[in-house]
C-alpha cells in the first residue's frame, strides 16, 4: 500500500494562541433516578459503601481535573475551581447533580463540566448498586457558558431555579 492508500485523520488540538485570556465559566447539569429503597439510604447517609453525594462531589471535582487525560484533543488547564452540587428529589427517587468549572483562559472549560458532571453521577451509580441495579442517568447537558469571543450561552430550555442559583451563588 502506499501512503496515499491510508486515510489522513489530521487529529490537531485547536490552536489557542491568538485567543485572549478571558474569565469562563460553564454549568452542566444531569440526574440518576435511584429508585424508592435507595433514596432513602442515600438521603440518610447510610448506604452500605456510605455517604454517596459526598463522595460523588469529591470525585466529580477530581474527575474535572483530569479531562485532558480522558478526552484526547482537550488542552491541559490550569482551573481555578470546580463545584459540585447534588440535590436529592422525592419526586422520582432522583438526585439532580450540577458542575460548575471556571478559568481565566483562551480556552472553555465546558468539558471539565461534563466530565466532572457525568463521574459524580458514575459515583453515585456506583455507590447504589448493590440496593437497585435498575439505575437510569438522564438529561445530561451543558447548561451555560460564559467568556470568549461568544460571550454568554444559555441552553435553549433556560436554567431551573436551582440551576440559576448556582450561578448567582458564583
Amino acid at each position: 500500500m502506499s501512503e496515499s492508500d491510508h486515510p489522513q485523520h489530521g487529529f490537531s488540538m485547536a490552536d489557542v494562541a491568538a485567543k485572549p485570556i478571558t474569565y469562563r465559566l460553564a454549568l452542566a447539569s444531569g440526574q440518576i433516578n435511584v429508585g424508592a429503597e435507595a433514596f432513602e439510604l442515600l438521603k440518610s447517609k447510610t448506604l452500605p459503601k456510605g455517604d454517596a453525594l459526598a463522595l460523588a462531589e469529591f470525585a466529580g471535582i477530581q474527575a474535572a481535573k483530569q479531562t485532558p487525560a480522558l478526552i484526547p484533543l482537550c488542552h491541559p488547564i490550569s482551573l481555578n475551581r470546580v463545584s459540585i452540587h447534588t440535590r436529592l428529589r422525592q419526586d422520582g427517587f432522583a438526585v439532580e447533580v450540577y458542575a460548575v468549572a471556571e478559568i481565566d483562559a483562551q480556552t472553555g472549560v465546558e468539558m471539565e463540566a461534563l466530565c466532572g458532571l457525568n463521574i459524580a453521577l458514575l459515583t453515585i451509580w456506583d455507590l447504589t448498586k448493590p440496593i437497585n441495579a435498575a439505575l437510569e442517568i438522564t438529561d445530561i447537558k451543558l447548561l451555560f457558558k460564559s467568556g470568549g469571543k461568544r460571550g454568554d450561552w444559555v441552553h435553549p430550555e433556560g436554567l431551573s431555579a436551582t440551576a440559576q442559583a448556582i450561578l448567582d451563588n458564583n
